[in-house]
């Protein structure tokens, strides 16, 4: 340090220490760097996620920053649709400190009562009736009737249609896929079954069972596109029974399916449409309807929000609940998005652009009351398939010449 009569104190700074500061910003930034590329290299099922920072950015769209920059300046509203309300700044402010919707009670006391978080998802598009209170769900079965340590005896098993075969021939489709397998039909949950065929259960956790199950409606559905044209293959492994045998936990369902779709679509390079079908464990007044005299089961989609084909997969199922609504209106419950960090929220639809998750009918319901829909379901996928195929075809002959 020097002494200087007129300037006062003077710091003497070394070329060194100028040399080492710089250096240590250098591999921070290097760090740094480096830690966000392996984290976002890493598979979305270990990468390392913040569901709170996740609500807190969810929060905030496209129109709210739109809105912000509208109220500084007021030219930006002109660009608005008409008869579009503004989005309420202090609601979104409300949602961003608190974590709290006016719009939605479950935000109020949704992180402080156990067992809530299955309620955790968003309805994107909601069917006739659907709200907060009855979104569809599937709870876990104990860990008895997982392990298969005690099946349920069976009844009212005469009462399930077994397929007959037609007196007269069943006329030809109008279009046909000519073989080709192009629908690919499958039960991650495959041991979920219900109650009317299972002696003396009356709880809904406990409605599984090894021989009388969802992989029914599997064969159901192939049936009834078949009588369309449209080729699909149907697989009925039993999923529970593998997780029993590796040890694995329920949670782990869908990672014992993805393996099992992935080799589906090695060794048939026409499939196009993935279908995984549930069903719903709520009573029956929530998944029942009546539409002209005929009982039906009400079906829903469901969306994981955390897979890659996620728009997608959206615009499948918006396009397949609009056609459904159009001919047998209050059958779809509408689509569900689940991305919590309570729950897959992936189920497998990253696969393809294609996939979906169809949860038929529920607990209560019958296979007459779901076959009926599947019929139904059926009539409205293959009109929306065989509209995809002759729109698609003009431009796939024009690639051949």
């Amino acid at each position: 340090m020097k002494r200087n009569r007129n300037a006062g104190i003077v710091a003497v700074v070394r070329g060194s220490t100028i040399i080492k500061g710089m250096l240590s910003i250098f591999v921070l930034l290097l760090f740094i760097f480096s830690v966000s590329g392996i984290m976002t290299s890493l598979k979305p099922e270990y990468r390392i996620a913040s569901q709170s920072v996740n609500t807190v950015a969810n929060q905030f769209s496209g129109k709210v920053l739109f809105s912000l920059l509208a109220n500084e300046n007021h030219h930006f509203f002109q660009a608005l649709p008409e008869g579009k309300n503004t989005p309420d700044i202090s609601g979104q402010m409300l949602k961003l400190s608190a974590n709290i919707s006016l719009d939605d009670p479950r935000s109020l006391l949704g992180r402080e009562l156990p067992g809530f978080s299955i309620f955790d998802s968003q309805i994107l598009v909601a069917g006739e009736g659907t709200n907060y209170t009855n979104m569809p769900y599937e709870s876990a079965p104990p860990v008895d009737v997982l392990k298969a340590e005690r099946e349920a005896a069976l009844q009212n098993l005469e009462q399930i249609e077994e397929p007959q075969k037609p007196e007269q021939p069943a006329p030809a489709p109008a279009n046909s896929t000519n073989g080709r397998k192009v629908v690919h039909i499958y039960h991650t949950h495959n041991r979920e079954s219900f109650l009317p065929y299972l002696k003396g259960v009356n709880d809904p956790n406990r409605a599984s069972h090894s021989k009388v199950n969802i992989t029914r409606l599997g064969d159901k559905l192939a049936a009834a596109l078949h009588e369309r044209g449209i080729g699909a293959s149907v697989d009925k492994t039993d999923i529970q029974g593998n997780l029993i045998k590796k040890g694995l936990k329920y949670p782990k369902s869908y990672q014992e399916s993805r393996g099992l779709v992935q080799a589906a679509m090695a060794s048939n390079k026409d499939l196009e449409y993935f279908i995984d079908i549930h069903r719903d464990s709520h009573r029956k007044d929530k998944t029942t309807m009546k539409i002209n005299g005929k009982t039906y089961a009400k079906i829903a989609f469901v969306i994981g929000g955390k897979n890659a084909q996620f728009q997608k997969n959206f615009a499948l199922a918006k396009k397949l609940h609009t056609a459904i609504e159009k001919k047998y209106p209050g059958l779809s419950r509408g689509i569900i998005k689940h991305n919590s960090a309570t729950n897959n929220s992936v189920y497998n639809q990253d696969l393809s652009e294609k996939a979906m998750l169809v949860e038929v009918g529920g607990v209560d319901n019958t296979f007459e009351e779901m076959n009926v829909t599947l019929d139904a379901f059926a009539e409205v996928f293959s009109e929306y398939y065989w509209d995809a195929e002759a729109v698609s075809a003009p431009a796939a002959g024009k690639e051949a010449k």
